[in-house]
């Protein structure tokens, strides 16, 4: 707080004297760079509190992209943004004041300044080994507890290589990733970096912490190896890409640090050091360190903790701890390797200049922990981390019976209501041996736990696993160490590859996508139509998808679990009209997709699975006392199908997502192999026939006919249409409602998408959209009448992996080279499309999108054969010729701007696949430049079939 003075501050600062410098310099901090240079000029004390390093520090990073230190931060901060000349005199010139003090920038002050030279010492907290057997590792430390391991990297030529001198002469010129607080990514060439840490007195330094090395300095990988211990990591597995973040080069000055944190994901970690040194704090799973809040979403169950600097809290907090509540320390010397287990809290502080690399891994001893971290729901993600604080009615008694050190300015004021709050103060109770005890719901959990040790133990810990929640249509967090896709397709590879130890994997599946219970049902349908049962092979699902899939004995089991019972049932029932109406219009398309076996539904009633079968036709027992129908709609051939998916939605039924009900397609397994599995082994002629063959299928698609419309039930939902103007086909209504929708948050519904979208193109999104979009399927013609397209039967998911190909022979059996397969054109004509239930009624542009992003890549080679075969005219009406007449002259006109529309309005992140594609659309300022970049070729068809 303040120190007296003589008068200046209040002087200066008026009625704002009240506040604390904390708080004043937490405001200054919201404004803009030229704001603040205005305020700097209001008063001697703003000059002073507008001038601050750490202020200008958070400005320049907030900026992101590649940055080189001028000297200070402000100066930094200008030049980038061109507000002052480098050579302008005012650098030269500071001002200074006499009569104001403040304890708070004092000791700011002296945080950047202060040495940490002496600042080392060792009680041997954390045991010391040269070396270990495989076996001694496993039964004394993994999973156990940190131990510090001198002789692991002995032999490494880094060990000799990886000298700051070295490496600037070797690697100066490479930009490296800087890790910091910011949501921008910041990046510095390495000499860059280095005259940075010789010139700044940062509190927090900007720290190399760099997971792409081996992209940007592939040389660095040949001067180290993964120690023996640490070997195996069930993560190598995962292609390269699909893999999260393993490896980091770490390069950092004096006072840089990682602050207090457990590794993503529960993964374990070992960190090697090749000079410098590095003070450790470690605290055991569930011991939340002091001055640390952890904050638990509880609608996804993100995990963020909040906490000081490594310096601020080995300044501030660390000398009032008691002795029974300090962590485990040592300092790390060059060439010692530490491990730090799942799950463990640690805090790294560096001494001196230093230079690491570390990798995290997921092993047997962790594997089925980190599966529990992938788990949706929230309970067990914060008990894992703050331990029995995180347990309802523990950690307010907690709290309030052992107060932490006082923490002003580090904690949030205040928290969004669906957000818990868990402030860390005393030791944990630990205990490796407790009464464990099953699965239940967490009230009883909680009533157990009054007199219960916490426990690292995975048993413990599942408990409170929220059992409600299911893995395929539950929120999955954000900070997952997989996401949904290639968490599955993780599984089912350790399935595959590692046989022997499928008794561990299916412990972690049961955790992770709740398998047993998918496997029960799985049982169940087979049984009912007398189907064989799976083998050892077949009890994990298969595919990447949002519902859990069985390949049993050359048959598709699918159960719908997709978005909660209501949109399963309609996703079934829209599925089931669609094959009907494939038999019934002799459509060709009906040779290249899956055969129907069997359906229905499945219910778990009074402990037992009893089937009920389904065709589509009618509203089965089992469901129809929850459906407001009127008996004229329900008797409809198929009334949970196309217009009831379009017409109801899902708001105006009533909530059935904790029913214990799921939908079931059997189908025939098609020929060949899914395209995601092999496209990267085929040519880009090789793919061409793909292209030619999809476009086929594709207009197959589009040209069946609807369904008759029905009229929308009383009990139906009446607030679905959202449009300006009351003429929007009955047939367009759902669509165009759901734009308008969008449209109207656009800016917001870009954002979500992080830094996916360049920001001046979401400033201008407003105004690059049409004020109602039901101008994108309506035109006038000359004489003013009104002229509609006819929509289509839409798939709405043509990605890679729901396409299979035949034609593609394994000639060796080398496997994963492009020279072990060999394509035959002619057979590349036989493909199959498969997973018809995201099937609606639209625009046919709606599956052009994701044919082009996703299968094709952005290739406009494969997009110009495809729509060679396609032949449809993009907008179809009674007359082909009134449709292009009317809209010629019209931007609506555009494919290309409706498929821009499209994208931008998509509720998934069309956009970061289009930016990811096209690196070069990232420095558009106009959403017409991307538009013409991507679509121009939709354009130049369009005219094409202009008659």
């Amino acid at each position: 707080m303040e120190a007296a003075g003589d008068g200046r501050r209040e002087a200066a600062l008026g009625a704002l004297a009240v506040l604390p410098d904390e708080v004043l310099c937490a405001v200054v901090d919201l404004l803009p760079p030229a704001d603040i240079g205005r305020l700097a000029c209001v008063s001697s004390v703003m000059y002073i509190l507008c001038n601050e390093e750490p202020l200008w520090m958070s400005k320049c990073l907030s900026i992101g992209g590649p940055l080189e230190y001028k000297g200070s931060w402000k100066k930094t901060t200008l030049s980038r943004l061109g507000l002052c000349p480098e050579n302008d005199e005012n650098w030269q010139k500071p001002r200074q004041f006499d009569g104001f003090s403040s304890l708070y920038l004092y000791r700011r002050w002296y945080r950047c300044f202060t040495s940490l030279s002496s600042f080392s010492f060792d009680d041997g907290h954390v045991e010391r080994e040269d070396d270990l057997l495989l076996d001694q590792f496993r039964s004394q430390y993994d999973g156990k507890g940190p131990v510090l391991l001198t002789k692991l990297a002995e032999t490494w030529p880094a060990r000799t290589k990886w000298t700051l001198q070295q490496l600037t002469k070797d690697f100066g010129e490479v930009p490296f990733r800087i890790s910091q607080r910011s949501p921008q990514k910041i990046t510095m060439k390495l000499k860059d970096y280095v005259s940075y840490m010789e010139l700044q007195h940062d509190e927090d330094p900007l720290y190399i912490f760099d997971d792409k090395f081996a992209e940007s300095a592939p040389a660095l990988l040949e001067d180290y190896s993964v120690p023996h211990l640490f070997q195996e990591d069930f993560f190598e597995i995962l292609d390269y890409d699909q893999r999260p973040a393993f490896r980091w080069l770490i390069i950092g000055p004096e006072r840089s640090g990682a602050s207090w944190h457990v590794d993503p994901g529960l993964t374990s970690a070992w960190n090697t050091l090749l000079c410098g040194r590095k003070r450790w704090a470690l605290y055991p799973p569930g011991r939340v360190p002091g001055g640390v809040t952890v904050h638990v979403n509880d609608e996804d169950g993100d995990v963020d903790i909040e906490t000081p600097t490594s310096l601020q809290w080995w300044l501030d907090i660390y000398p009032h701890l008691p002795e029974h509540e300090k962590p485990l320390e040592c300092t790390q010397l060059p060439g010692e390797t530490i491990f730090v287990p799942s799950g463990w809290w640690h805090c790294v502080l560096n001494l001196e200049t230093t230079v690491a690399v570390t990798q995290n891994f997921v092993n047997q001893s962790n594997f089925q922990h980190v599966c529990l971290d992938m788990a949706p729901g929230h309970r067990h993600k914060g008990v894992c981390r703050a331990g029995l604080l995180a347990v309802p009615g523990n950690s307010v008694k907690d709290n309030e019976s052992h107060p932490s050190v006082p923490m002003s300015g580090w904690n949030h004021p205040d928290m969004s209501r669906k957000e818990k709050r868990l402030k860390g103060s005393e030791p944990l109770r630990t205990s490796d041996s407790i009464n464990h005890c099953s699965a239940f719901e967490f009230s009883s959990v909680q009533g157990s736990l009054e007199n219960q040790d916490f426990s690292y133990d995975i048993d413990f810990l599942s408990q409170f696993l929220e059992k409600e929640k299911d893995h395929y249509s539950s929120i999955w967090s954000p900070t997952n160490s997989l996401g949904q896709r290639e968490a599955r397709e993780w599984l089912r590879r350790l399935w595959v590859l590692k046989p022997d130890l499928r008794e561990l994997i299916w412990k972690g599946a049961c955790l992770a996508i709740n398998v047993d219970k998918w496997y029960s049902c799985l049982e169940e349908i087979c049984a009912c139509h007398s189907l064989p049962g799976p083998t050892e092979d077949e009890k994990l699902p298969v595919g990447t998808g949002s519902n859990p899939v069985f390949i049993v004995s050359g048959n598709v089991i699918k159960i719908y679990a997709e978005g909660g019972l209501v949109y399963s049932v309609h996703g079934l029932g829209t599925e089931l009209e669609f094959y009907d109406l494939l038999q019934k219009s002799g459509s060709p398309l009906i040779n290249h997709i899956p055969e129907i076996i069997a359906s229905g539904f499945l219910e778990y009633k009074d402990d037992i699975y009893r089937t009920v079968p389904w065709d589509g036709k009618g509203i089965p027992d089992v469901l129809a006392k929850h459906y407001p129908l009127e008996v004229s709609y329900a008797n409809n051939c198929f009334p949970l199908g196309l217009w009831s998916k379009q017409s109801f939605g899902t708001s105006s039924l009533p909530d059935m997502s904790n029913r214990p009900i799921w939908p079931y397609m059997v189908t025939r397994k098609c020929k060949g192999d899914i395209f995601a599995r092999i496209r990267d082994v085929l040519s880009k002629t090789d793919i061409l026939p793909l292209a030619s063959s999809l476009g086929v299928q594709m207009r197959n698609i589009h040209l069946l006919p609807l369904p008759h419309i029905e009229p929308v039930p009383k009990s139906g939902n009446n607030d679905v249409i959202d449009c300006d103007n009351a003429t929007v086909l009955p047939e367009w209504k759902h669509l165009v409602s759901t734009l308008n929708r969008r449209k109207k948050s656009v800016k917001k519904h870009l954002a979500n998408w992080g830094n996916s979208v360049p920001q001046v193109l979401i400033e201008k999104a407003e105004g690059y959209l049409p004020h109602n979009m039901d101008v994108l399927i309506k035109f006038a013609k000359d004489d003013g009448d009104l002229v509609y397209p006819i929509p289509s039967w839409i798939h709405s998911d043509i990605m890679d992996d729901n396409i299979l190909i035949e034609g593609i022979t394994e000639t060796s059996c080398l496997g994963n080279s492009k020279e072990s397969y060999k394509a035959d054109p002619e057979k590349m004509n036989a493909i199959h499309i498969i997973d018809f239930s995201d099937l609606s009624i639209g625009d046919p542009l709606c599956d052009i999108i994701p044919l082009h992003l996703d299968v094709f890549r952005g290739d406009t080679d494969l997009l110009r054969e495809f729509l060679r075969s396609y032949q449809l005219p993009l907008l179809r009406g009674e007359s082909n010729t009134d449709i292009y007449k009317s809209v010629r002259n019209s931007k609506f006109s555009r494919a290309s701007y409706r498929a821009m529309c499209y994208c931008m309005l998509h509720e998934d992140n069309v956009l970061g696949a289009v930016f990811s594609l096209w690196k070069e659309l990232r420095a558009a300022t106009s959403w017409e430049d991307v538009e013409s970049f991507i679509w121009g070729e939709l354009n130049r068809y369009q005219e094409s079939c202009t008659p």
